[in-house]
Formats: structure tokens, C-alpha cells, sequence
């Protein structure tokens, strides 16, 4: 098609583009899922409340199939959104159809979101605009944490390597113009996501930290888990972990997910990480899962030299497979050296991008003994942590 003039585009408008088009009948029954109830409204009015009251978000428009009229207008009642725009055949086509549909507002920016997330929050949405700064996209994802076997029928081919490997989730953000643009060249082929679209535009994507909690409504088992984080008087519990490593040979320490240049490294089966460890056995504690000997046995040769942000990766999984959510992590370093305050914040940082936290709820401290007893002899490090799960 040939593209229409375009106005200006308003550097200060945000446009929220909501995918509501799909069938999604593998809940079962006859209504798609986005309209299902949860927590006694449509899963899709928790989607859409979350963008119309988002401060930086300026239009919000929803992309449905043409049956679904009469169910969109119960869901949407109320709220300060767009007219919606009819969906195409695929996903692809309905995403083009509602990016056309924004021409007249021509919006700086956009966040393409799938209707059957009902959780992403307004840390989410903020991130992802603020993503679009220094690229033309941006997704979320969480790096993959479980093992990956490709199989053929029925048996295993290969281990593929996971370490690049990230789980994409919405909402996808977007410089407006050029994934419209993207959209309109790939029109016809059958890509799997926006981000995709723009690859194939040769747009560069980043990579920003997603949520846990962020999952998407595909079957009952995550219907009856949305039900179990929006239900009233959660289950909250509380884990702590411990964890020691002495000082050896080397010339840098793993802590929280940071190397710091050090004049001894830590000796361990794995990275040696005592604040990673101490707060996945928090996790553990809190859902009464054991400890992280019993997930990742240090006799076992597959975790020497073990990264351990995939151990809390694990641990933040088994809490999500429960319903549950991470409310917040607080740890604690204790050693006489290194200097533990000019990483805090990266600390922070790389344990919420592991665990698609909030940093605001994530809690690094530091303290020494004094000189009092092996931390004190700077023999080695500790660290104790406290994890607070809501099931």
C-alpha cells in the first residue's frame, strides 16, 4: 500500500497499541481469553487500566476482531481510550492495522502489548520508554534458566547452549515511524513478534529487563495462577539464606552478579558468589524448597565455575511455577575488603535484571565484624539475605 503523508510527529506522545484480535480458544469454551474473567473483571480490563492511568502513556488504542465487539465495549467501559481498530488474520497483520491506525496522532513512540498479559506494570512501561532513548526498540526478556534440549521424535538431538538465550515478552517499544515502516515491508510474512519485524528491518533491539510475573494467559494452569496473585490475603512468607566462601588464588571476586578487582578470589564449586548464594537460599527458605545443595549438588561437575545468576534465576522460577510472586530481597555482605559501596548499585542492578525485579525492591547492604573473627582475619566473605514471597 502506498504510505499516507504523515504529520509531524509529537515528540511528546507515547501511544499504547493493544492486541486483542486473537481467537485463544485453548482455555476452552467459546470466549477468547482476553476476555475471561479474572479476579472478576475481563482479563483484558487489567491490561488496559494499566496503560490509560500510566502518566507517560498519552492515547490508547485496542485491535479486536470484529465478533468481539459487543465484549471489548463490557471490558473498555469506562476508560479514556481510543476508538478500537479492527484486526487482521495474524497477529502480524493486526499489529500493521493498529499502527496504521495511529497515522493522524503520528506518536513519537509506541508500546505494542499482547491483551492476555494483564500484569505488566508501570515500572515495566517506564523502562521500555526509556529503552527508546538509545535505540529504535527495545522488549523485554528474561534470560533463559533451564536447561534447553532440542528434540526430534521424541528424543533428544542436542543441548543447546542457553547462556544468549532471553524469553521475549510485551510490551515491545518502539520509535513509531520506523516499525510502522518495518510492518509494511514485512506484510505477508509470518514473523512471531514485533521485535522480529524490526530485525528484519535491520533495526537494532534492546534487550531490557522483563517480570516474572509478566507472563501471558495461554492456558487454565495460568488463569488459575493469575487468579492465585490477584487473590485477596496472599500467602506471605519469608526465607533467609546464609552463605561463606574463603579467600584463594586470583585477582578478582564474583559478588551480586559483579567481578570486583580484588588481590585473592573466592574458592568455590561454582563462581563462588556469597551474596547470589545466600539470597537463592532465601528464595528456597521462603517456599520450603531446600536449599541450593540439594537444586545444584557441588559434587556435580556440570556447576563448576557455575554463573550463579542461573541458581536465582531457578529459585525465582520454582516461586513463579507456585503463583507466587518476589515482593523483596534484602542482603547483606560482611568482609573487611573489598569495598562493597562503589558496586552497590550495579549489584542492585544485575540481581533485578536476573529476576525482572523492581530495583527498588532489592536491598544491598554491607557491614564488617570489626576485626572480630574469620571475616575480621579477611579469611573470607559472608553474606545473609532475606527474601519476602507472596503466594
Amino acid at each position: 500500500m502506498s504510505a499516507l503523508p504523515s504529520p509531524a510527529p509529537d515528540a511528546g506522545v507515547t501511544a499504547a497499541l493493544i492486541v486483542a484480535a486473537g481467537r485463544g480458544h485453548r482455555l476452552g469454551g467459546a470466549m477468547p481469553k482476553q476476555y475471561l474473567p479474572l479476579a472478576g473483571r475481563p482479563v483484558l480490563r487489567h491490561s488496559l487500566e494499566t496503560f490509560v492511568r500510566h502518566p507517560a502513556i498519552g492515547a490508547v488504542r485496542v485491535v479486536i476482531h470484529r465478533d468481539d465487539l459487543d465484549l471489548y465495549g463490557a471490558a473498555a467501559e469506562g476508560l479514556d481510550l481510543l476508538p478500537p481498530v479492527e484486526g487482521g488474520a495474524t497477529r502480524q497483520e493486526s499489529v500493521r492495522l493498529g499502527l496504521e491506525s495511529l497515522h493522524h496522532i503520528n506518536p513519537a513512540r509506541v508500546l505494542i502489548h499482547d491483551a492476555a498479559r494483564p500484569f505488566a506494570d508501570a515500572a515495566l512501561i517506564r523502562r521500555m520508554i526509556a529503552a527508546l532513548d538509545a535505540s529504535p526498540g527495545a522488549i523485554p526478556a528474561l534470560p533463559v534458566a533451564d536447561t534447553i534440549k532440542r528434540g526430534a521424535e521424541g528424543v533428544i538431538v542436542e543441548t543447546v547452549d542457553r547462556h544468549a538465550l532471553w524469553r521475549a515478552q510485551t510490551p515491545q517499544a518502539f520509535r513509531y515511524g520506523e516499525i510502522l515502516a518495518a510492518h509494511r515491508a514485512a506484510a505477508g510474512r509470518e514473523l512471531t513478534d514485533d521485535a522480529a519485524v524490526a530485525e528484519a528491518a535491520g533495526l537494532a533491539v534492546a534487550l531490557v529487563p522483563g517480570a516474572e510475573e509478566n507472563f501471558k494467559v495461554t492456558t487454565e494452569a495460568d488463569l488459575s495462577r493469575a487468579e492465585r496473585i490477584l487473590a485477596p490475603g496472599a500467602d506471605i512468607r519469608c526465607g533467609n539464606g546464609f552463605d561463606v566462601h574463603r579467600f584463594g588464588p586470583g585477582s578478582q571476586v564474583m559478588i551480586c552478579g559483579i567481578a570486583i578487582a580484588h588481590d585473592q578470589g573466592l574458592e568455590g564449586h561454582s563462581d563462588a558468589d556469597v551474596g547470589l548464594h545466600a539470597l537463592t537460599d532465601a528464595i528456597l527458605g521462603a517456599i520450603g524448597a531446600g536449599d541450593i545443595g540439594q537444586h545444584f549438588p557441588p559434587g556435580d561437575p556440570r556447576w563448576r565455575g557455575a554463573d550463579s545468576s542461573h541458581f536465582l534465576a531457578h529459585a525465582a522460577a520454582l516461586v513463579a511455577n507456585r503463583g507466587g510472586r518476589l515482593l523483596s530481597l534484602d542482603v547483606t555482605i560482611i568482609c573487611e575488603r573489598p569495598k562493597i559501596g562503589p558496586h552497590r548499585a550495579a549489584m542492585i542492578r544485575r540481581i533485578a535484571e536476573i529476576l525482572g525485579l523492581e530495583p527498588s525492591r532489592i536491598s544491598v547492604k554491607a557491614t564488617t565484624t570489626e576485626g572480630l573473627g574469620f571475616t575480621g582475619r579477611r579469611e573470607g566473605i559472608a553474606a545473609q539475605a532475606t527474601a519476602t514471597v507472596a503466594l
